[in-house]
């Protein structure tokens, strides 16, 4: 008897940037491989094969995580990604989750920095969805937190660089 499928994990994360044009921010995002400037806690984020910009761009992320309560002992994080799509015009990127240690099987990410309310004197937001296989180790519920505080944290930093310049 076959297997029966369970249905993917699917959510979305936004984040708002207030005096930002999407034209400003998306720059920052479509660089691929520079993740680890926006989110904190990512360590290194490189180029491991293909053209900066293009489809087919794989890259490395990894993170060191504690992995007891009290922090003594750490571990290492890992993954590697393949960028899928970009569009600098719709100001959107996808990405799929391959070899990694986090326990994703299938996941595809979607990135868009979109003016808010269809206007960029408003500002804009970033929307990060994903659609996944269900984690082993982790809820749907803890991986949309994840998916949220992370795009919080890039919100923030992004709004950091472009304002002190």
């Amino acid at each position: 008897m076959a297997e029966e499928a369970k249905p993917k994990w699917e959510g979305k994360a936004t984040a708002k940037l207030k005096g930002l044009a999407a034209s400003q921010v998306w720059p920052l995002l479509e660089d691929f491989c520079s993740f680890n400037k926006w989110i904190p806690t990512i360590d290194t984020c490189y180029q491991v094969e293909g053209v900066n910009g293009q489809p087919g761009l794989f890259r490395y992320c990894a993170a060191t995580i504690s992995s007891s309560s009290d922090g003594s002992e750490k571990s290492i994080k890992w993954c590697h990604e393949k960028l899928l799509e970009i569009d600098p015009i719709q100001r959107c990127l996808s990405y799929e989750v391959l070899d990694n240690n986090l326990g994703f099987k299938s996941s595809v990410s979607k990135m868009e920095v979109l003016p808010t309310d269809g206007d960029e004197q408003h500002g804009c937001e970033i929307e990060w969805s994903f659609v996944a296989d269900p984690v082993e180790g982790l809820t749907f519920e803890g991986l949309l937190a994840y998916f949220d505080s992370s795009l919080q944290g890039v919100a923030e930093n992004m709004e950091k660089a472009l304002l002190s310049t």
